[in-house]
């Protein structure tokens, strides 16, 4: 989706230098044109996109809690909810937490690089907190990218209580794989938020949610320091692509073998709400995977 404005913002050619470069400045750094076209697509008259966009992207609405007739935009649909039976929940300690392409780093202190072979962001300036990151060195990462056509909505990944959100402003950059192998700052640069799980499980597991060009805005669902249960609602993403990353600490989390290994390919993995992720580690919780 949005290929040849990719293209024109991230490209190589004279085109791109001349008029793709300023237009991303500008996207990215002026959060009022962001919101703007978030505010166009919640109008009316966009209804008209959804059934092109559902044959497009091959997007099943047989998964939608409403008729595609009951939305009363583009955005409408972008937000949409599904049917609980649409995202069974596994079995296991932990689940995808929101349909999108994933990266799995067991330990991230041993990772070469995330996604770009040698290239790492510093946790410190993801988390706007150096004493919170030195908690989560050596620990396990999850990074999540949603496309347009994915269900936006994001979910918790394990029993747990919330606290509240932290809002780290910044930027919105794409999450394209072609704005992202450029730019991987793209992830501490941009707009997100931290969230502190607490869990019985694997600790204090930190959950953000990182905002994307044309994302009008991240919305929080949840209720804070109330208990929440694996595969319960966080949040939703407005219009436009979004990312995920979720920190655990080191020796609790155990990822799916074959999660860790397309990663260490360089693959994504698509994965949809509620799927296996991974297990309890044998740790200083006293428990077994």
């Amino acid at each position: 989706y949005g290929e040849k404005a990719v293209q024109l913002l991230y490209g190589d050619d004279m085109l791109s230098k001349v008029v793709g470069a300023p237009l991303l400045h500008a996207s990215a750094k002026i959060p009022f044109l962001s919101h703007l076209y978030g505010w166009w697509q919640s109008q009316s008259f966009t209804k008209r996109k959804i059934k092109p966009f559902i044959e497009n992207f091959d997007v099943d609405s047989d998964d939608f809690a409403d008729k595609i007739e009951e939305f009363n935009s583009f955005q409408d649909f972008f937000i949409r909810k599904l049917k609980p039976e649409a995202r069974p929940i596994a079995s296991t300690d932990l689940v995808i937490p929101a349909d999108g392409r994933y990266y799995f780093y067991q330990d991230i202190d041993k990772t070469k690089g995330f996604i770009v072979k040698d290239r790492k962001f510093d946790l410190s300036t993801l988390l706007g907190d150096a004493e919170l990151a030195e908690q989560y060195a050596g620990g396990s990462m999850v990074m999540g990218r949603l496309c347009p056509s994915d269900y936006h909505r994001f979910h918790f990944p394990c029993d747990c209580t919330p606290k509240e959100s932290r809002l780290i402003n910044g930027l919105l950059y794409s999450v394209n794989p072609v704005a992202v192998k450029r730019n991987l700052n793209v992830f501490v640069e941009n707009k997100r938020y931290v969230t502190e799980l607490e869990t019985e499980a694997f600790g204090t597991v930190l959950y953000l949610d990182i905002g994307a060009t044309n994302v009008g805005s991240i919305i929080q669902t949840f209720t804070p320091h109330k208990e929440q249960y694996k595969g319960d609602e966080k949040g939703y993403f407005s219009f436009g692509g979004s990312a995920l990353i979720l920190l655990f600490k080191p020796g609790t989390i155990t990822f799916d073998r074959d999660l860790v290994e397309a990663t260490q390919q360089g693959y994504e993995t698509r994965c949809l709400l509620g799927q296996s992720m991974g297990s309890l580690t044998t740790s200083h919780f006293g428990k077994e995977s």
